[in-house]
């Protein structure tokens, strides 16, 4: 039975000729051509570890047991930080939301507090509807573990559970 041929693919190619300089001809016989370079593929950069579930103000996180989550959406978990973005506007509040969040992680903080005000619509004002689109940042998710408002009835406030610093 004969086997299906194929041919080599340019790595072969490369490899074979890279194995075929490290050794000499036999008499009477040439050294093959060496093949054209393969272009080289640009570097890989390591992807960030992907986080699978979106924040969700409220609901129970994965990787926080039962009495830590009850002591901090009960708020027996005291707060060590509090920033307050009443009388900001949308933009200036996503920047200093970045940069509270990024020192309080980089100093080892474990709760703050973000007060955005209940707002004056149906659905709250804009600093209360961005937020939870805000702490699923690429760049800020990785950093929190769990958000929940203090009390059910202060939506106007959330409270953020920060990973530890590893």
């Amino acid at each position: 039975m004969m086997r299906p041929t194929r041919r080599p693919s340019e790595a072969d190619n490369a490899l074979w000729s890279q194995f075929t300089t490290a050794i000499s001809p036999l008499a009477g016989r040439r050294a093959p051509a060496p093949p054209k370079p393969a272009p080289t593929a640009p570097p890989r950069q390591a992807a960030p570890r992907p986080i699978t579930a979106p924040l969700a103000v409220g609901l129970t996180p994965a990787g926080v047991d039962r009495a830590s989550w009850q002591r901090f959406r009960t708020g027996k978990l005291a707060t060590e930080r509090r920033l307050d973005l009443h009388g900001r506007t949308a933009q200036r509040a996503f920047q200093a939301l970045n940069a509270f969040i990024r020192t309080a992680h980089a100093e080892g903080v474990r709760c703050v507090e973000i007060v955005t005000g209940r707002g004056s619509g149906e659905t709250g004002g804009v600093l209360r509807r961005e937020l939870p689109f805000w702490l699923n940042q690429p760049d800020l998710r990785p950093l929190i573990l769990a958000a929940s408002h203090p009390h059910a009835a202060n939506p106007g406030s959330v409270r953020l559970l920060l990973r530890r610093v590893r």
